[in-house]
This record gives structure tokens, sequence and C-alpha cells, in this order.
């Protein structure tokens, strides 16, 4: 006899972190009367959806000490049993180091610790990469300035300063990388991060425009086999070669699969796995450049195509049948309007895309990370932020962290 689902009563789901990657799984939950709260940064708009429940932590008090605090004690009580899923890489890592305990009190997905940390490690994961035979840009670890005058006749340029650690660097400089141009830039770049006491490496930038960018997801299971296969690109980013996408546009890529199965597998890798590429024009290979073990912010447009990942994630979780996941929509698109007109205005300006190619680009059907009609607060609060942080466009540049290298955010 077949179990009816309909009338059981779910566990509450908790999201722990996020912004656009939390948000769309805020709805999918809400909108499935599951109740919903999120443990988030208290400048995240995603507390405010009317699906949230946010949960208030002390007022000027660190905010993933305090996190954990109300996760590990007392406080969440009544949250007990819950499900936790997780939307950050900070957070990951909080998770990962204490699962232990939080296994004792809310239903956690499959996992390997160890696999997770080593992804959240951009040198471990290209040290690994390059143990499981998948390519990667030129990198190099530094720890000192012997270290870059030994090797500087091996660096190219342009150059990233790349912390080990994103949410590190994130939290000091508001940004993920440096970009330089030369050795002397490298210099000041490097002191800057040293200053703060962050572990860097050095990273080859691999040139081409964003659309060679391509990202495979999937989900690991303790057996190492993948339970589903999607593929995307980036077909804009601002700043262009270094910021956040812009747009998106699901498509079958080929060759990503193999490669980052390949290393999901030689590291152990368990539940929600996704591997960023970028296509190298001067050797023909797919080069890694980052790997995520959780949503990531193109989460609204993985669901439009039908791989809602919150819902799979969450039916294992609590043993429910999970949706099958064979085969994605191809051709749809997830845009960020404010994001994609500077880049449209930057590329312009470089003579790289006219106003009628842009808009002949966005005459589509678009998925939003944001905005909802049925749910439009977060969209509009991030709106005002915007406006009220909005600039000339001569000054919509990346900020500078020393006097001759730039900081930049990474997709």
């Amino acid at each position: 006899m077949t179990r009816d689902y309909r009338h059981t009563p779910l566990p509450p789901v908790i999201i722990f972190g996020g912004f656009e990657n939390a948000l769309p799984l805020v709805r999918t939950f809400g909108t499935r009367s599951i109740a919903v709260y999120v443990l988030v940064e208290p400048h995240s708009e995603v507390k405010y959806s009317r699906y949230a429940r946010a949960i208030r932590l002390p007022e000027n008090a660190p905010y993933l000490q305090s996190a954990l605090a109300f996760l590990t004690s007392s406080a969440s009580d009544h949250l007990l049993g819950s499900v936790l899923l997780v939307a950050g890489d900070e957070e990951l890592g909080a998770v990962a180091d204490h699962r232990r305990v939080l296994s004792q009190r809310f239903r956690l997905d499959v996992s390997n610790s160890d696999a997770q940390r080593m992804m959240l490690n951009k040198l471990d994961t290209y040290e690994a990469a390059r143990q499981a035979g998948v390519p990667t840009p030129q990198f190099w670890q530094v720890q000192s300035d012997d270290d870059l005058y030994r090797l500087r006749d091996e660096f190219v340029y342009p150059l990233i300063v790349k912390p080990k650690l994103s949410h590190e660097f994130q939290r000091k400089f508001k940004a993920k990388f440096i970009l330089v141009e030369d050795f002397p830039q490298l210099l000041d770049g490097y002191h800057q991060v040293e200053k703060e006491g962050i572990d860097t490496l050095l990273v080859e930038m691999i040139p081409g425009p964003d659309s060679k960018l391509c990202s495979y997801y999937t989900y690991m299971d303790e057996a190492g086999d993948a339970l589903f296969d999607f593929t995307k690109r980036v077909i804009r980013r601002y700043p262009t070669n270094m910021g956040l996408a812009s747009y998106h546009i699901t498509d079958r890529v080929e060759q990503v699969r193999e490669l980052s199965l390949r290393l999901f597998r030689h590291v152990g890798l368990q539940g929600l796995a996704n591997a960023e590429f970028k296509y190298d024009e001067r050797d023909k290979q797919l080069k890694l450049i980052e790997c995520n073990a959780r949503f990531t912010a193109a989460n609204a447009l993985v669901a439009r195509a039908g791989f809602d990942l919150g819902l799979f994630v969450y039916n294992g979780i609590v043993g429910i049948p999970r949706p099958v996941l064979t085969d994605f929509r191809v051709g749809l698109r997830q845009w960020d309007p404010t994001r994609d007109v500077l880049a449209f205005r930057e590329l312009n300006k470089r003579g790289e895309l006219t106003l009628i190619q842009w808009l002949s680009s966005i005459m589509h059907w678009h998925s939003y990370a944001y905005f909802s009609w049925r749910d439009p607060l977060p969209s509009l609060v991030r709106l005002t932020k915007r406006i009220r942080n909005i600039r000339p466009v001569a000054q919509q540049q990346p900020t500078r962290v020393a006097s001759r290298a730039e900081v930049l955010a990474e997709s």
C-alpha cells in the first residue's frame, strides 16, 4: 500500500544564510504551507518575504556567533526536528564544524564535512582538481614576499589575488578577490590582504567573454552516484569578466558533467554539488573556476527549468518521495535587470555590445532571483537599497583596496 503524504504534517525548515540563493527556497516551501524560518544576516532581504519567519538575533553581536548560539542552545528548542538547509559559504563551514551537535537537534542532509571544507578552500579545491585530472587555471601558493619574488617570472597577467576562504575576504573588503595587472600591483594587493591576516593564492585569469562560463549541478548520494544532471551558461556579468552574473541561460554543455563528477568523486562529496568552469580558447579546455556544495544564486532558474533542488533535498531528508529530475527545459533565462543595465553600459562603452543587440538579447521571458508578483517586498527592499547607493556611471567601477590594486566581485 502506498502511503498518503498529503495529510502528514511536514516539519518546518530553517534556511541558514544566503541572499538571492535563499529566497527561492523560502518561496518553494512557503507556497507548500511548510513553515519557513530564516536565520540570515541582518541586512538580508530574504527576511522580508511574506513566507519567511525571521529569527531575531542579538543586535551588535557577530552574526555567525549569534546564529550558532541560537541553533545549539535552548533558544531553538521550539524548532527541534526542523530541517536545516544551508545557503551560504560561511554557514556551510559552520555546520560542517558543528555537525555532531546540530544533527542531534535538527534534520540535516547527507554530508561529507571534510569534502565540503575542501570545496570551501579554493587552494584545496584546485589541488584536488589537479590530482583528479580536472583542468584548472594556473595557480600558485604564496606565503611571503620571498615567494612572490621567487615565482615572479612564472606569473601571467591579469592575475587574481584570491582568498582561500571567500567569505573571510568579503567581510573585510566587501568583494571576493583582487585583480592585478603587473608585479607592483601584485605586491600592493598581496600586502593589503596579508595585513588582514587572510590566506591567499594567486590564480591566472582565463581570457575570453563571460559567455564561456558554464556550470554543472547534481546531487551525490552516499554511494557516489549522481542523481541528476543540470547545466547552464552565463551570458553576462557585471563588472565584465569578473563580477556577479547578471544573465544566465539553461543549456546543455558537453564535457562539464564528466569533469565535475571526476572532482566530486575524487573528494567524496555528498549532497548538493555545483561546479563552474570556463572554456579556455587557448588550449580548447574547460577549466575549473570554483565548486559549491550548496544552493547557488541561479537557484530560481534551476527550479523554473524543472529541477526544484530545495524540494528535492527536503523530501530526501524527511523521507518522502523526491521529485523525479530526469530532464530540464533548455533556453530559460534568469535576469538581474539593474545589474545587467550596468553590464550593457560597460560593454557598450567598450564597443562590444550595441543597444539593439542588448535589447534583442533580453526579449525573452525571464525568471528573477528576487522579484515575484506574489512576494514583491524582498525585491522592493533591494531596489530601495540600490537607489540609496546609486552613483554616477563614471563611478560604477570596482572600488580600490590599494593605490594600484582593484577589488572585484567574483560570480
